[in-house]
């Protein structure tokens, strides 16, 4: 059983906000600074506990492995969440994924429009087409999750 501490400690979506990102992205002159800039976000990323990797938390869909698990705070009843990848480059696409995504409550995460915020970044056009599945497919999951939770 993972601690609920573990989620709510996440830094991203709580400390390091989307206008951070953005913030980053427009003093970056070019692509291998932003590059840097996403693996050093995807280092920030929590442990991911390897007793998780299994089958159930497996995001299928990645070029990479993908992991996500998450927990719903009873108190708050916003959700939490906790990626993991063996790539280091899809680790830190995950690291934006939560900072968009991490520590809302279910109905506000499926308001959130990830499309534009990656039109924004401009990610698509500087990431693989696999990369970018691998990017719906994660957040495909997370809305999946978040939509089973706000019925609930």
């Amino acid at each position: 059983m993972i601690a609920s501490q573990q989620f709510l400690d996440n830094p991203l979506g709580q400390k390091i906000t989307l206008d951070d990102v953005n913030d980053a992205f427009e003093f970056l002159d070019d692509w291998e600074e932003r590059y840097a800039y996403i693996i050093d976000l995807g280092k920030q990323l929590p442990a991911f506990p390897e007793e998780q990797k299994i089958e159930d938390n497996y995001v299928h869909g990645c070029q990479s492995q993908v992991w996500l698990i998450h927990y719903q705070d009873p108190d708050s009843g916003r959700l939490f969440l906790l990626i993991d990848s063996d790539a280091m480059i899809v680790r830190g696409l995950a690291a934006i994924i939560l900072i968009a995504l991490n520590a809302r409550k279910p109905r506000e995460l499926l308001t959130v429009d990830i499309d534009e915020l990656f039109e924004k970044l401009d990610l698509f056009r500087h990431i693989s087409p696999t990369r970018g599945n691998g990017l719906r497919s994660m957040v495909g999951k997370i809305r999946e999750l978040a939509a089973q939770e706000a019925t609930q």
